[in-house]
């Protein structure tokens, strides 16, 4: 009798759930954008005969339910700790954690996308730099992964392969400047994809002597009040400690003038009212913008630098551009490349193409 009643006590509590769950799910207001994976969210999808006799309704309903489900960051990060402090398991949903820094799995190396990313830059310079710029370089930034995943015992695709193939598809119009050597797991944040602006001088200085230039040793290094929360600080569902944030900055920083194509207004170098929103890194030139230019009276050259840029690019342009007149900084994932003629000129200028390894191996977001 005793074991009756507890499988019927069991069953009840169970039933109790998962009505509680339901009617939570009923009457909740839908959310529209989740912090913690800083994206928005599926919303009810349309209900018609023609949506549901083709199916189409029953998918997107599924996709609505499971991002609207009840307490979701609450079991996310059930689910993490369950993972990773008691199964023993090496990642939760791709991210790992090892000697307190948080990276994805990057793995394996996509062939197809080093193929796309190669057509892509071969179009800009046979369109745009052919005959025209002086200096090409190309960057590649290694991802965390390239420091910690052998240490931490992670699959991970092989960069000497990687680097080697996309060096082979574009060396025909660019130097390959290579600075592995000059970073490690310390100059990269520990809950973010980034690397830390005061920590990247060593490989902007590579970057600006194989363009023939050099860079200022001095900077102020200005701690922003604001706590760093990264992009895994809450994707990964644990409990993180927050990291500090700076900019480096100086005289000729301080009197550059920056304008954002998108707003058709001027910006600051580091709108540190940007480190209390949804992604602190975004201060560095305020994100993820198209086309921004900066202006550098304190030169005496009328030299100029183009970009190509994921977000890596936020951080470092400002220490390079303090040997130009003017630099353009280009992100082709929000421009389509065929407009650009219309607002930038190329003729005689030094042109750097920076891609971090993450965005090189999954590159459809790249316009051609």
């Amino acid at each position: 009798m005793e074991s009756k009643a507890k499988r019927i006590y069991l069953v009840s509590l169970l039933a109790a759930v998962f009505f509680g769950l339901s009617i939570f799910a009923i009457f909740k207001t839908p959310d529209e954008y989740s912090l913690s994976e800083r994206r928005k969210l599926e919303q009810m999808p349309e209900i018609s005969i023609k949506t549901i006799l083709n199916g189409r309704f029953m998918e997107d309903f599924e996709d609505y339910s499971l991002d609207q489900f009840p307490l979701r960051d609450s079991f996310r990060s059930l689910k993490a700790f369950t993972s990773l402090k008691i199964m023993g398991q090496t990642d939760s949903n791709g991210l790992y954690i090892h000697n307190h820094s948080v990276a994805k799995k990057e793995y394996p190396l996509n062939y197809d996308s080093l193929d796309y990313a190669s057509l892509v830059f071969s179009g800009l310079y046979n369109r745009f730099l052919a005959g025209k710029a002086d200096k090409i370089g190309f960057v590649i930034v290694p991802d965390k992964n390239f420091y910690l995943a052998d240490d931490a015992g992670m699959l991970h695709m092989d960069y000497d392969e990687f680097y080697s193939t996309l060096e082979a598809s574009t060396s025909h119009f660019a130097e390959h400047i290579d600075i592995r050597n000059y970073l490690d797991i310390n100059d990269y944040y520990l809950t973010d994809t980034h690397w830390r602006q005061e920590n990247i001088l060593p490989a902007a200085q590579e970057i600006a002597a194989a363009f023939g230039n050099t860079l200022p040793e001095n900077y102020e290094k200005v701690l922003v009040d604001e706590p760093f929360k990264g992009v895994y600080f809450s994707q990964l569902g644990l409990k993180l400690d927050t990291e500090e944030l700076y900019y480096l900055t100086n005289g000729i920083i301080e009197n550059y003038s920056v304008f954002n194509f998108e707003s058709n207004k001027a910006i600051p170098v580091y709108d540190t009212s940007l480190a209390a929103g949804a992604d602190p890194y975004e201060m560095f030139l305020s994100g993820p913008l198209s086309l921004v230019t900066i202006e550098n009276p304190s030169v005496n050259t009328q030299k100029e630098l183009i970009i190509f840029r994921d977000s890596f690019g936020s951080a470092i342009a400002p220490l390079l551009a303090q040997s130009y007149a003017k630099t353009t900084i280009i992100d082709v994932r929000y421009i389509q490349p065929m407009v650009l003629g219309n607002f930038v000129d190329f003729e005689n200028a030094d042109v750097l193409f920076l891609y971090s390894s993450m965005v090189l191996n999954n590159s459809t977001t790249l316009k051609q």
